[in-house]
């Protein structure tokens, strides 16, 4: 987007709405105000609004138990991940790609009993107004959704935009020249956030004003939405999250120490990305021979799981009986394995591939040939673990499936040459775990 700064700009509260109910037609009540719109207009409409207009509003029940039960479930239903946790107030992805706090999921000016959730896509949501209001005004104007966020590092909230028709969510600067002939090599700026910031203004928090226009700025017209504001993973510096149990910050030593294992979950849903982030920390353990004899299998469907679950009780039933165990014990040991799997969001099974390793004849060079892939694929498994702590996830690593290995291939499809190493649950610890008793190192040191 060229440089197009005004040296004029008017931001314009339309007052007159009415009462915005489901299945309302928000453009033509837009227009019904009697405002007169020009070319070029930015009508800024807040999402609580839109919202309201597409049935996003849920129950909340009428005790302060049922409302905070609501909205506990509303939140998890529109979030992907949590990014950050305190009390009550959880920071999370939300399936659009936002990070905020309790996905938008809202209470306040909506009829009492309700929560308002997010609209499912603000950038549709906008198109459809900027569109009804061309037909019925002959105007063409864009048209941004805002919601309130709140900032890292900065106390005090703001209006950013979550939908966007007809304007380029990004002014961007790369390969031009300030002011003094530098090339700008990074500068990108979010000009519907600003524009979304500058309603607010007018609008408020209270003043029941949910549309403004903002007039006189000269931008590109685009219906690219808002999804270039979100940044990639691989670009994010901060996906880490920000809560108290990473408050260890950038000290290697304490990324490491801070693992737990994890054993209670809570049913969030796990980022498959944060899960391959783990994955691709795991692949730089050491191995033999410059070897590569990890494979990490991600169980992520509930067949899967309840595949694999199947096989591994049948397996150990069988194992244990054979072994003389009683079979209320062997009911026990089955129940208390199952309660943590079926439990977890999220299931991997680490193998090690034997066919990496060299073939030896003598079977003393051959069982330390083994015993170097094992160690590599120990090293590799608390590789894979820290990452998954760094990133605000808990896990459990199990031995469950060393126990039925022909088994566990079968159930999964697996070749041969894959030998399960376990399991690890993985999932959003339910509460934190506590810090860990500090451990003498020098009393596991034998110096010669």
């Amino acid at each position: 987007m060229a440089e197009s700064a005004p040296d004029r700009l008017e931001v314009l509260a339309l007052q007159g709405l009415p009462e915005v109910h489901e299945r309302a037609d928000l453009g033509a009540l837009i227009v019904a105000t009697g405002f007169e719109f020009q070319d070029g207009d930015i009508v800024v409409v807040t999402s609580k609004v839109v919202s309201k207009a597409e049935g996003r509003l849920v129950p909340a029940g009428g005790t302060p138990a049922q409302q905070e039960a609501a909205r506990q479930q509303a939140v998890e239903s529109e979030s992907v991940r949590t990014v950050a946790s305190r009390g009550p107030l959880r920071i999370v992805q939300t399936r659009h790609g936002f990070v905020m706090a309790n996905a938008g999921v809202d209470a306040s000016n909506v009829p009492e009993g309700t929560l308002a959730l997010l609209p499912l896509d603000s950038d549709v949501s906008a198109r459809a107004i900027a569109a009804r209001i061309r037909d019925l005004t002959d105007r063409t104007v864009a048209v941004v959704v805002s919601d309130t966020f709140g900032r890292p590092w900065r106390r005090g909230l703001t209006d950013l935009a979550i939908g966007a028709a007809g304007i380029d969510a990004l002014r961007d600067y790369r390969g031009h020249a300030d002011s003094s002939g530098r090339e700008l090599a990074m500068t990108e700026v979010a000009d519907v956030d600003e524009i979304a910031s500058a309603a607010e203004l007018v609008m408020g928090k209270a003043r029941g004003v949910p549309v403004a226009v903002v007039r006189g700025l000269r931008y590109d017209a685009s219906d690219s939405g808002v999804q270039p504001l979100i940044r990639p993973a691989d670009e994010d510096l901060f996906a880490l999250g920000t809560t108290e149990a990473r408050a260890a910050g950038t000290d290697p030593i304490a990324v490491l120490t801070r693992r737990r294992t994890v054993r209670d979950f809570a049913a969030d849903r796990v980022d498959p990305a944060a899960i391959q982030r783990a994955v691709a920390a795991a692949i730089t353990a050491p191995a033999p021979h410059h070897a590569v004899p990890w494979r990490f299998v991600l169980i992520d469907t509930d067949e899967a799981r309840s595949t694999l679950m199947t096989a591994m009780r049948k397996a150990w039933a069988a194992d244990l009986t054979d072994d003389g165990v009683a079979p209320e014990v062997i009911a026990r040991r089955i129940a208390k394995s199952d309660a943590l799997l079926g439990r977890a969001p999220y299931l991997v099974v680490p193998c090690v591939v034997m066919a990496e390793a060299h073939y030896y004849v003598d079977r003393r060079r051959a069982a330390a040939e083994r015993e170097m892939f094992l160690v590599s694929m120990g090293a590799a498994v608390e590789n894979f673990l820290v990452a998954l702590s760094a990133q605000g996830l808990g896990s459990c690593w199990l031995a469950t499936t060393l126990f039925c290995k022909e088994a566990v291939r079968r159930a999964l499809a697996l070749p041969d040459a894959w030998e399960p190493m376990g399991t690890v649950a993985i999932g959003t610890p339910a509460v934190q775990p506590p810090p860990r008793t500090a451990r003498d190192g020098r009393r596991y040191v034998v110096e010669r």
